[in-house]
C-alpha cells in the first residue's frame, strides 16, 4: 500500500500543536491564542508585558483549561500509545487497551468505591482513581495469572481470560450500579469518560506514570517488530518471548489503568489511531509507537473539543463521542479485512 507523507514526525507535532492551541482556546469564553501567547510571555520575568485583557483569561486559562487539556493529550497519548503496544504483541489491529480488563477492572473500583462512599470533599474524589486504578492492575494480575500456564502465556488463553473477567467485573458494576440508593449519574459519567477531577492535581498525580509507562514502551518497537515474525521465530533469534510478552503487557496496562483512572473509560482511541498510522506510515513499530503517541494526544482533543462545543454550555462525556465516531470505524476495519482476505 503506498504510504502518504514524508515527514510523519512533522505532521503529527503540528497536528498536536494545533489540537492543544483549539482546545485551550475554544470554550464558553475565547481567548484569541495572540492573547494566550502575551499571556504566557507575561508569565516570564525578564518581559516587561503590560496586561491588557481580562483577569479571568488568566483563572480560566492557568486553572481550568490548561491542566485539562495537559489530562486529556496525557491520556489520549497514553491509551494510543498502548494501543499500538497491544496490537503488535497480540499480532492483531483490532486489539485496544482494554482487551485484557483493564477497562472493567477500573469501573469495578470505581463504582464499587462510589457506592460505598459517595464523594463529597477532595478524599472521596480522590478514593475514587485510587480505586480504580487498583482495580485495573489487580484485574490484569488476575488474568495474566488464570492465562499462565507452566512459564508460558499463550496469546489466546490470555485473551479468552481477559474476556471472561471482563465479563465478571462488569456484571458486579452493573449490580452495584443497579443497588446503589445514590444517584448514578456520576457513575454513569465516569463510565463514559468524564473525569470527576479538575485542576492541576490529577496532572501531577499520573504524569509520573504515563511518562514513565510511555517511555518503556517507546524502547520496545525493535521487540514487536520480531514478534510479527511469530513466537518460535522470535526465539530462534535469541529473544526472551515471554519476559518480554511479561514486560510489555504490565507496562501497556499500567499505563492504561492510569489513565482510565483519572480520566473514565475512554473507547476506541487506542484501537483507531494506531490503526490509521499503520495505514499512513506502515508497521515498523519504532515508528509505529511514537506517531501513535502523538496521534492519540491530537486524536483525543479534538473529540473532548467537540464533546465541549457540541452541545454548550452542557458538556458531554468525551467516550460518548469517541464511540460515536469508533463504531463506524471498526466496521470500516472490518469491511476492509473482509475484503483483502477476499482477494
Amino acid at each position: 500500500m503506498r504510504k502518504i507523507g514524508n515527514h510523519p514526525y512533522l505532521w503529527s507535532v503540528i497536528l498536536l500543536v494545533l489540537s492543544l492551541t483549539a482546545s485551550v482556546a475554544l470554550g464558553s469564553v475565547f481567548i484569541h491564542p495572540f492573547t494566550m501567547l502575551r499571556i504566557f510571555s507575561a508569565q516570564l520575568p525578564w518581559l516587561n508585558i503590560s496586561p491588557d485583557w481580562p483577569d479571568s483569561f488568566v483563572t480560566i486559562l492557568f486553572k481550568v483549561r490548561l491542566p485539562h487539556t495537559v489530562l486529556i493529550a496525557l491520556t489520549g497519548a497514553a491509551l494510543s500509545g498502548s494501543g499500538a503496544a497491544y496490537q503488535g504483541l497480540f499480532r492483531n489491529p483490532l486489539a485496544d487497551p482494554y482487551l485484557i480488563g483493564v477497562a472493567s477492572g477500573a469501573g469495578l473500583g470505581a463504582v464499587l468505591m462510589m457506592a460505598w462512599r459517595w464523594p463529597q470533599d477532595w478524599l472521596g474524589f480522590y478514593a475514587i482513581p485510587v480505586a480504580a486504578f487498583v482495580g485495573a492492575t489487580a484485574t490484569v494480575f488476575l488474568v495474566y495469572s488464570m492465562a499462565r500456564i507452566n512459564q508460558t502465556v499463550p496469546t489466546t488463553t490470555l485473551i479468552l481470560a481477559g474476556v471472561a473477567v471482563s465479563s465478571f467485573a462488569t456484571a458486579l458494576t452493573s449490580f452495584l450500579m443497579l443497588r446503589s440508593n445514590q444517584e448514578l449519574r456520576r457513575a454513569l459519567g465516569w463510565l463514559l469518560g468524564g473525569s470527576i477531577l479538575s485542576g492541576w492535581d490529577p496532572v501531577v498525580a499520573v504524569l509520573p506514570y504515563i511518562v514513565l509507562g510511555l517511555g518503556l514502551l517507546l524502547t520496545s518497537g525493535h521487540a514487536l517488530n520480531v514478534l510479527q515474525f511469530g513466537e518460535e521465530q522470535a526465539k530462534q533469534l535469541g529473544m526472551s518471548v515471554e519476559r518480554t510478552k511479561l514486560l510489555l503487557i504490565l507496562t501497556a496496562s499500567l499505563t492504561t489503568a492510569a489513565a482510565v483512572a483519572f480520566s473514565g473509560i475512554i473507547g476506541f482511541i487506542g484501537l483507531i489511531v494506531p490503526h490509521l498510522v499503520r495505514i499512513l506510515w506502515g508497521p515498523d513499530y519504532k515508528r509505529l509507537l511514537p506517531l501513535s503517541i502523538l496521534g492519540g494526544g491530537s486524536a483525543l482533543l479534538l473529540a473532548d473539543l467537540l464533546a465541549r462545543v457540541l452541545l454548550a454550555p452542557q458538556t458531554l462525556p468525551v467516550g460518548v463521542v469517541t464511540s460515536l465516531a469508533g463504531a463506524p470505524f471498526f466496521l470500516w476495519i472490518l469491511r476492509r479485512a473482509k475484503a483483502q482476505a477476499y482477494w
